[in-house]
């Protein structure tokens, strides 16, 4: 209740013109967390689908593990668990002017900016995107599984994500409780390429410490899928920043700004059929793209290669590690990109 009259006040200091998104948040949130059932709770039901109990039970371990060897938070988050009613807790929109790479931001109170706005009411924002399109710009909704609320609340396990190939699994709970144990105010690159490289080396050892020699041939599939994709998507946005600063008018923009996009599709068609690779991005690539969907992937991804040679040259000690992550976010912007 304390955190919920907190959060309240907070509605009332914001601009009024977000009264009614923060209302909206809040009380998605609420009605999520009001949900929750206790894991070991459940666990003790007899009549509990055999299924669901393995996964749960693994979850427990994946905790475990995520406290003793990857020094992250020993909370009571993922001890419970919800049952959404739809394949994803949430949706993210992202926005970007037609001839510009670069997301536009949102600010929010306590947690800073971020180059994303979060709904749970899908009208709103359908409304919202459609506003944002009125005015020239490029938006995209991506589907969330999970989220973190950095610690504010203990966050749940959910039904969306539950099913996942074990390594996937294990994956974003250390990417979520990531933002747990360090988190930097208006910088999303910075968190979310420090939560992915945390998600990646972490799940490397686990898979190690249990022994799952099938799961781990298919991660690192994976991290080759996924490597080349987003090396992908990194040169489509580095083409489309070197077409926006030419001299040429807009339609000529316009039309070279496609035929990139084509050139990308017909690009990850080759990545996927070389790995043999059926799912991952492949509607994310049939879907339009624009300025809005390139951006949210480089998002995540800018640090994470830098992150990772940092774990590694620590030996993967990740309590030091994250000491230096908090010393250099507490750096200035400029200097802690470079």
């Amino acid at each position: 209740m304390r955190r919920f009259f907190c959060f309240t006040l907070i509605l009332f200091l914001s601009a009024c013109s977000d009264l009614g998104y923060y209302w909206n948040v809040s009380r998605g949130h609420l009605a999520l967390m009001s949900q929750r059932v206790d894991i070991d709770v459940m666990l003790e039901q007899p009549d509990l689908d055999a299924d669901l109990r393995q996964r749960l039970l693994l979850v427990q371990q994946i905790r475990k593990f995520s406290v003793d060897r990857l020094a992250l938070p020993e909370s009571d988050s993922y001890s419970n668990y919800v049952q959404l009613d739809r394949p994803y807790v949430l949706q993210n929109l992202f926005a970007a002017t037609e001839f510009s790479t670069q997301l536009h931001r949102w600010c929010y109170p306590i947690v800073g900016c971020a180059s994303y706005r979060g709904y749970y009411d899908e009208e709103r924002l359908n409304e919202y995107a459609i506003q944002l399109k009125s005015q020239g710009f490029d938006t995209h909704i991506g589907y969330v599984p999970a989220y973190s609320t950095l610690g504010w609340f203990d966050d749940p396990v959910l039904s969306s994500f539950i099913d996942w190939p074990d390594y996937r699994l294990a994956g974003l709970l250390f990417h979520e409780l990531t933002h747990q144990r360090v988190y930097i105010d208006d910088d999303t690159q910075f968190n979310e390429s420090l939560a992915l490289a945390v998600q990646l080396a972490g799940t490397e050892l686990w898979l190690k410490s249990v022994h799952k020699d099938t799961q781990m041939s298919e991660f690192k599939r994976w991290i080759e899928y996924r490597r080349r994709v987003v090396a992908l998507i990194g040169q489509t946005r580095e083409k489309l920043s070197q077409l926006y600063v030419t001299e040429a008018d807009d339609a000529t923009k316009r039309e070279k700004k496609q035929a990139i996009f084509a050139t990308s599709r017909e690009a990850y068609s080759v990545i996927a059929e070389n790995l043999s690779y059926k799912g991952g991005f492949k509607n994310w690539f049939a879907g339009e793209l624009n300025n809005a969907k390139i951006g949210s992937v480089s998002a995540y991804n800018t640090h994470a290669p830098a992150f990772l040679a940092m774990i590694e040259a620590l030996e993967y000690d990740f309590s030091a590690f994250f000491d230096m992550a908090q010393e250099i976010g507490a750096m200035d912007r400029t200097a802690r990109s470079h």
